[in-house]
């Protein structure tokens, strides 16, 4: 096993608790919240281990390299991430490990769109396999409270993971640059995308509401924890495979999450398993390892 394979797989999995964490954590505190006390935490894990690892906090880079990093943040944090957390309070852990195959499909597209990645007859059956799944699997259970929850948690789930494939590809670049550290590449893009959210949430909602996160000491038990696995060790993992592997077979071990995630909501959270849900899990795991591995 190679140390991009390595870090890969080690990404889906860490992920997976990460996620469980934040379906406990997200029947008490309310998605834009959450976001901001994860975000908030990870920025603060990634500035204290920049020191550990003797990198500086400004690196010498072009404005325009800044400037498309804090997009990325922004787009793959702020705003991804916000509707991840709303789609799992819908839908509850299994259906969105679901929804979760979304993104080796999105991976595919939006390097389509922006790279002229060529797109070929495997890689459009794979995505239709993966649609398929969602499509068979994402019924009624007793996670979700409404018909309601159940199509606006696919709607955000898949946005976040369309909108997600977009803010790391605009980087891929920078990523792979051998003199910027992933521990630096990740800080700046959680820094700005929790100054940028806590701004726009205090127009909208109250101080007390907005920071509920680090407030509610009750819930730190699993919200500390979450923040840690998921947006500090998960995604440094998932940033170096990334960076040491193809993109297709990065995307193939990550969506190993999909199987973690619907193992422990099972085990964990009690979620109750059906045949309709295994089906749709099997169709779009399917359907996004094809399509990873064309790439």
């Amino acid at each position: 096993m190679s140390e991009g394979d390595f870090y890969a797989i080690s990404a889906g999995l860490v992920w997976s608790f990460g996620v469980i964490l934040m379906r406990v954590s997200g029947l008490h505190i309310q998605p834009v919240a959450l976001t901001i006390f994860k975000s908030g935490m990870a920025t603060m894990f990634f500035a204290m281990t920049l020191p550990v690892l003797n990198e500086p906090f400004v690196q010498s880079l072009p404005a325009e390299a800044y400037f498309r990093l804090v997009v990325s943040g922004i787009l793959g944090i702020t705003i991804a991430d916000t509707m991840f957390a709303a789609a799992l309070n819908r839908l509850g852990a299994s259906l969105q490990a679901l929804a979760d195959c979304i993104y080796s499909p999105a991976i595919a597209g939006i390097g389509f769109l922006m790279f002229e990645e060529y797109l070929g007859m495997w890689e459009l059956l794979g995505g239709i396999l993966v649609v398929g799944g969602v499509a068979v699997g994402m019924r009624m259970t007793a996670e979700v409270h409404s018909r309601k929850d159940l199509v606006m948690g696919v709607i955000l789930a898949s946005g976040a993971h369309i909108i997600m494939a977009v803010g790391i590809l605009m980087v891929r670049d920078l990523i792979r640059e051998e003199s910027l550290s992933i521990v630096w590449i990740s800080g700046v893009r959680f820094f700005a995308a929790t100054v940028t959210l806590v701004g726009l949430a205090l127009f909208r909602m109250p101080a007390r509401e907005v920071f509920m996160g680090f407030t509610r000491c009750d819930t730190w038990k699993t919200t500390i924890p979450m923040s840690f696995l998921g947006p500090f060790v998960a995604t440094m993992l998932w940033t170096a495979g990334f960076k040491h592997l193809a993109a297709g077979r990065a995307a193939i071990y990550n969506q190993l999450s999909t199987v973690f995630i619907l193992l422990l909501a099972v085990l964990i959270l009690k979620e109750r398993m059906t045949k309709r849900k295994l089906t749709g899990i099997a169709l779009a795991v399917c359907g996004a390892l094809l399509v990873a591995l064309q790439n």
